[in-house]
């Protein structure tokens, strides 16, 4: 009896998540082998460019570079604390009794046990709180980058902090932001979970398709029979 109670859940559930993993996995492959087809990897490409831009004209252009990096410091701060509040709040609706935790009705599809319910939040805050870990490690790196990058190039420096050595720790940092972002993405499928797994997979369906034109790029050509979009 049971069974026919989560059976929704751990099918549906497993399958959504499969779609985003498999997803994400098409996306590292693409940025591997094709960067330049993706948003991630021609701003990589560009990141490097504009790190040795920095540090050639540094004397100019200091005063840039630390303002871009503290945006971007920003933005990770941000999303951070965004994470970590949520984090907070979900530990207190799980510690607490209140009927928050029960399903809005009994019509909803999918178990509604208790731990059904307990595994549903305790999810949703492993998610806000490797999100949280993974901005707040970025924050670290692009700190770094943020002393690093106006050091004096002189003989003893410029063979220790290289450009290419600013570049990867700041790439750190941006992989690290990125892997943030797209965990707190997928804690809106999980927290539809409350709700019954069927909301879970269809999210998690349409998440893809958004994402997708968000990480690959579409370039225009124009031929002899009118323009088209090629990937």
């Amino acid at each position: 009896m049971e069974w026919r109670k989560c059976y929704l859940d751990a099918v549906l559930v497993p399958l959504a998540c499969l779609v985003s993993v498999s997803y994400h996995v098409w996306l590292w492959h693409k940025v591997r082998t094709q960067p330049l087809s993706t948003v991630v990897g021609i701003n990589a490409r560009g990141r490097r460019f504009w790190v040795a831009a920095m540090m050639k004209d540094n004397d100019k252009k200091n005063i840039l570079a630390v303002q871009t990096l503290r945006n971007t410091i920003m933005g990770s701060t941000l999303m951070a604390t965004t994470s970590i509040l949520l984090c907070s709040g979900l530990a207190a609706v799980i510690s607490s009794t209140y009927s928050v935790k029960k399903p809005l009705n009994d019509t909803l599809y999918g178990a509604h046990g208790e731990f059904m319910v307990a595994l549903k939040y305790v999810s949703l805050l492993v998610f806000f709180l490797f999100s949280f870990m993974c901005h707040s490690l970025s924050i670290r790196f692009i700190n770094q980058v943020n002393f690093l990058i106006n050091t004096p190039q002189d003989d003893t420096m410029a063979s220790v902090v290289t450009p290419d050595y600013i570049s990867d720790l700041l790439e750190k940092g941006f992989a690290l932001n990125t892997v943030g972002n797209r965990l707190f993405y997928s804690a809106l499928p999980i927290l539809l979970w409350i709700f019954g797994p069927v909301l879970v997979f269809l999210c998690s369906v349409c998440l893809v398709p958004v994402l997708y034109n968000l990480d690959v790029v579409f370039v225009k050509e124009k031929g002899k029979g009118g323009d088209c979009m090629c990937v």
